[in-house]
Protein backbone atom coordinates (compact mmCIF):
# COMPACT_ATOMS: atom_id res chain seq x y z
CA UNK A 1 0.00 0.00 0.00
CA UNK A 2 1.32 3.45 -0.86
CA UNK A 3 0.75 6.70 0.98
CA UNK A 4 0.29 10.32 0.00
CA UNK A 5 2.09 12.59 2.42
CA UNK A 6 2.40 16.33 2.01
CA UNK A 7 1.93 19.70 3.62
CA UNK A 8 0.39 22.42 1.46
CA UNK A 9 1.26 25.97 2.52
CA UNK A 10 -0.70 29.05 1.48
CA UNK A 11 0.94 32.48 1.59
CA UNK A 12 -0.59 35.99 1.68
CA UNK A 13 1.30 37.05 -1.44
CA UNK A 14 3.54 35.30 -3.97
CA UNK A 15 6.82 34.00 -2.56
CA UNK A 16 10.09 33.18 -4.25
CA UNK A 17 12.19 30.06 -3.96
CA UNK A 18 14.89 32.28 -2.53
CA UNK A 19 12.70 33.74 0.21
CA UNK A 20 11.29 30.37 1.33
CA UNK A 21 14.70 28.67 1.31
CA UNK A 22 16.17 31.59 3.25
CA UNK A 23 13.34 31.43 5.82
CA UNK A 24 13.71 27.69 6.29
CA UNK A 25 17.50 27.99 6.56
CA UNK A 26 16.98 29.85 9.84
CA UNK A 27 15.65 26.62 11.32
CA UNK A 28 18.34 24.35 9.88
CA UNK A 29 17.03 23.44 6.42
CA UNK A 30 19.23 23.62 3.32
CA UNK A 31 18.83 22.86 -0.39
CA UNK A 32 22.02 20.82 -0.13
CA UNK A 33 21.11 17.17 0.50
CA UNK A 34 23.10 13.93 0.23
CA UNK A 35 22.81 13.88 -3.59
CA UNK A 36 23.82 17.54 -3.98
CA UNK A 37 21.07 19.98 -4.95
CA UNK A 38 17.98 18.46 -6.55
CA UNK A 39 15.60 20.76 -8.39
CA UNK A 40 12.89 20.71 -11.03
CA UNK A 41 11.29 22.92 -13.63
CA UNK A 42 8.03 22.36 -15.43
CA UNK A 43 8.63 21.74 -19.13
CA UNK A 44 6.39 22.86 -22.01
CA UNK A 45 4.34 19.65 -21.68
CA UNK A 46 3.59 20.32 -18.00
CA UNK A 47 5.92 17.62 -16.71
CA UNK A 48 8.45 18.22 -13.96
CA UNK A 49 12.00 17.49 -15.02
CA UNK A 50 14.15 16.72 -11.94
CA UNK A 51 17.91 17.25 -12.03
CA UNK A 52 20.76 17.19 -9.51
CA UNK A 53 23.87 19.30 -9.40
CA UNK A 54 26.86 19.94 -7.16
CA UNK A 55 26.36 21.82 -3.86
CA UNK A 56 28.46 24.76 -5.08
CA UNK A 57 25.79 25.44 -7.74
CA UNK A 58 23.06 25.99 -5.13
CA UNK A 59 22.83 29.79 -5.45
CA UNK A 60 22.70 29.62 -9.24
CA UNK A 61 19.92 26.99 -9.11
CA UNK A 62 17.82 29.23 -6.86
CA UNK A 63 18.40 32.25 -9.11
CA UNK A 64 17.35 30.16 -12.12
CA UNK A 65 14.19 28.84 -10.42
CA UNK A 66 13.18 32.42 -9.55
CA UNK A 67 14.00 33.78 -13.03
CA UNK A 68 11.31 35.35 -15.25
CA UNK A 69 11.46 32.35 -17.61
CA UNK A 70 10.08 30.17 -14.79
CA UNK A 71 7.31 32.53 -13.69
CA UNK A 72 3.93 30.90 -14.21
CA UNK A 73 5.52 27.43 -14.10
CA UNK A 74 5.83 24.89 -11.33
CA UNK A 75 9.35 24.59 -9.92
CA UNK A 76 10.78 22.50 -7.11
CA UNK A 77 13.83 22.14 -4.91
CA UNK A 78 14.89 19.67 -2.25
CA UNK A 79 15.45 20.76 1.33
CA UNK A 80 17.37 18.84 3.93
CA UNK A 81 18.19 19.05 7.62
CA UNK A 82 21.77 17.88 8.03
CA UNK A 83 21.35 17.67 11.81
CA UNK A 84 18.25 15.46 11.59
CA UNK A 85 19.25 13.67 8.37
CA UNK A 86 15.81 14.12 6.85
CA UNK A 87 14.23 16.25 4.17
CA UNK A 88 11.95 16.37 1.20
CA UNK A 89 10.78 18.29 -1.81
CA UNK A 90 9.31 21.78 -2.00
CA UNK A 91 7.07 22.45 -5.00
CA UNK A 92 6.20 26.05 -5.87
CA UNK A 93 3.01 26.27 -7.89
CA UNK A 94 2.54 28.70 -10.77
CA UNK A 95 0.93 31.49 -8.75
CA UNK A 96 3.68 31.22 -6.07
CA UNK A 97 1.16 31.60 -3.22
CA UNK A 98 0.93 27.82 -2.93
CA UNK A 99 3.93 25.72 -1.89
CA UNK A 100 3.82 22.01 -1.13
CA UNK A 101 6.30 19.98 0.93
CA UNK A 102 6.64 16.20 0.61
CA UNK A 103 8.89 14.48 3.15
CA UNK A 104 10.80 12.05 0.95
CA UNK A 105 14.39 11.93 2.23
CA UNK A 106 14.70 9.61 5.24
CA UNK A 107 11.07 10.33 6.13
CA UNK A 108 10.49 10.57 9.89
CA UNK A 109 7.97 7.98 11.07
CA UNK A 110 5.51 8.12 13.93
CA UNK A 111 6.74 5.83 16.74
CA UNK A 112 3.23 4.45 17.35
CA UNK A 113 2.43 3.85 13.66
CA UNK A 114 5.59 3.52 11.59
CA UNK A 115 3.74 3.49 8.27
CA UNK A 116 2.66 7.08 9.01
CA UNK A 117 4.81 10.21 8.82
CA UNK A 118 5.59 12.32 11.88
CA UNK A 119 4.09 15.43 10.33
CA UNK A 120 4.07 17.35 13.65
CA UNK A 121 7.89 17.03 13.71
CA UNK A 122 8.17 18.69 10.28
CA UNK A 123 5.59 21.36 11.10
CA UNK A 124 7.36 22.35 14.33
CA UNK A 125 10.53 22.96 12.33
CA UNK A 126 8.95 24.78 9.40
CA UNK A 127 5.94 26.79 10.54
CA UNK A 128 7.61 29.44 12.75
CA UNK A 129 9.85 30.74 9.96
CA UNK A 130 7.23 30.40 7.24
CA UNK A 131 4.64 32.18 9.39
CA UNK A 132 7.05 35.09 9.80
CA UNK A 133 7.24 35.15 5.97
CA UNK A 134 3.52 35.65 5.42
CA UNK A 135 2.07 32.15 5.79
CA UNK A 136 -1.75 32.24 5.91
CA UNK A 137 -2.31 28.57 6.62
CA UNK A 138 -1.47 24.98 5.82
CA UNK A 139 -3.09 21.65 5.18
CA UNK A 140 -1.24 18.45 6.09
CA UNK A 141 -2.17 14.95 5.03
CA UNK A 142 -0.91 11.42 5.37
CA UNK A 143 -3.36 9.07 3.72
CA UNK A 144 -3.22 5.54 2.38
CA UNK A 145 -3.83 5.30 -1.38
Amino acid sequence: MSRTVDVDFTFQRPVTVSSVVESLSRSGWSPVEPLGVSYAREDDDGDLEWESTAPDSCNQVIIDLDSPQNQGRVVGISIYSQESETGGLLLFFADRTQVSFSPSINRRKLPVAEEMTDLPWYLERMLPELYASGLLGYQAQDVAD
